[in-house]
């Protein structure tokens, strides 16, 4: 029998709400930490990653999409954060090409449109699932066992 896999449900009524997870976020990531941002277009998915990247960089740095570019890179001479934007892609194996592969292991990657990775998909993930509710939006946090700490301490949001 597996263990289940962590699950914590957030509902986020304003942009500052996603802001503030990506800020929490950003807090507990190390490198070799993957997160993946899966829902409909207009979701959240991009602004999360743009907190994140900026609350971790402690600056407010221009973070642009990476729809057309499929990978931004962020840090100098320490860890690195990936922000990938999949959608463009057209097969799981452009994954190599883009070298994501090798900087799950070494770097802190987010990736938008999940999906697309095939069995390139880390176990060890954080997957966010970013839903319409009502006025705002909810996301599903759900981790292997090994985020099941992280997770308890999410703390300061209302639990859906």
């Amino acid at each position: 029998m597996s263990d289940p896999r962590p699950e914590t449900e957030l509902r986020l009524a304003a942009p500052d709400d996603t802001a503030r997870l990506g800020r929490w976020l950003a807090a507990c990531l190390q490198p070799g930490d993957t997160v993946l941002l899966q829902g409909p277009i207009g979701s959240g998915k991009s602004h999360l990653a743009r907190s994140v990247i900026q609350s971790w960089l402690g600056q407010m740095e221009d973070v642009p999409s990476p729809t057309y570019t499929l990978v931004q890179t962020y840090g100098e001479g320490g860890a690195e954060i990936w922000h990938a934007d999949l959608y463009r892609l057209s097969h799981p194996d452009e994954v190599i090409e883009l070298g994501l592969d090798d900087a799950f292991g070494r770097a802190i990657c987010l990736v938008e449109w999940p999906e697309r990775l095939g069995r390139a998909t880390p176990d060890s993930a954080l997957r966010l699932t970013f839903s319409q509710d009502g006025g705002g939006r909810r996301v599903v946090l759900t981790g292997s066992a090994e985020w099941a700490e992280r997770l308890s301490q999410i703390g300061g949001y209302a639990r859906a």
